[in-house]
């Protein structure tokens, strides 16, 4: 009949999740970047690297050839692979793991240094963040090599002349651990960690390890050392918790 009103207008349709200018929906997680370290929840990790049973004897190393290296050592110089005092374990690398995905950390400007003195690698064992300048001096009268072995990095052979500037090995890759020695002399030997961030450690005469700045998370520390391996411990950290992993034990 002609008082049929025509169809009413469709009702406008619910908006499309898709803005009109094909955006995408405010719901995307914020996933943009990498994480970032909140200072005011860091925490720290720290333990106890110990042996039981008897370790071996550090025996008396035999110098030869520059009469400088035997006469820096009137006493005699003492192997330096596997030291302990108390049970407690000396040159252990101690680093985080794993568990520190998504962060990012900007090297240090400050370089780690590496010393030779009295024909010795001093420290014998070193942790360096990745891309931060990792420096070979030498504080002798006497020609050296620096001869690194990794396996991940590039292979360096570097002369070091008495009275040598402080030489910067190139490494480019997070490699646990870089095996340094000098062709000059056969005692000669040193280890470089070599890590993306800077939560590592290197266990002194007490065997005491700590890091610092940790933020909160579950995580897997690594600990190394040149003759005993590696061993493995799970951690989590709270917000501005300071956790004590206790002892790490190797045996004899």
């Amino acid at each position: 009949g002609g008082d049929d009103a025509p169809p009413p207008a469709p009702a406008q349709p619910t908006p499309a999740p898709a803005t009109s200018d094909g955006g995408t929906p405010p719901a995307k997680p914020a996933d943009t970047g990498p994480k970032t370290v909140d200072a005011a929840t860091v925490g720290s990790i720290s333990g106890t690297v110990t042996v039981t049973g008897t370790p071996p004897a550090r025996d008396p190393l035999e110098l030869t050839g520059d009469v400088f290296c035997i006469q820096s050592h009137e006493d005699g110089l003492h192997d330096e692979t596997v030291v302990v005092a108390g049970g407690k374990l000396a040159n252990a690398f101690v680093w985080i793991k794993d568990g520190l995905d998504g962060y990012e950390f900007e090297p240090p400007a400050e370089p780690v240094v590496m010393d030779q003195v009295g024909c010795v690698y001093v420290p014998h064992v070193v942790g360096v963040q990745l891309d931060q300048p990792m420096m070979v001096s030498t504080s002798d009268p006497v020609l050296h090599n620096v001869h690194t072995h990794p396996e991940k990095n590039r292979e360096q052979n570097r002369a070091m002349p008495a009275g040598s500037e402080p030489i910067e090995l190139r490494l480019k890759k997070a490699e646990v651990m870089v095996r340094v020695a000098c062709d000059v002399h056969s005692w000669m030997e040193s280890w470089i960690g070599v890590v993306e961030h800077p939560y590592f450690a290197v266990t002194g005469a007490d065997g005491a390890w700590r890091l610092d700045g940790v933020p909160p998370g579950e995580y897997t520390v690594g600990v190394w050392h040149e003759a005993l391996g590696e061993k493995e411990l799970t951690v989590t950290v709270g917000a501005s918790a300071d956790v004590t992993a206790g002892a790490v034990a190797y045996a004899f």
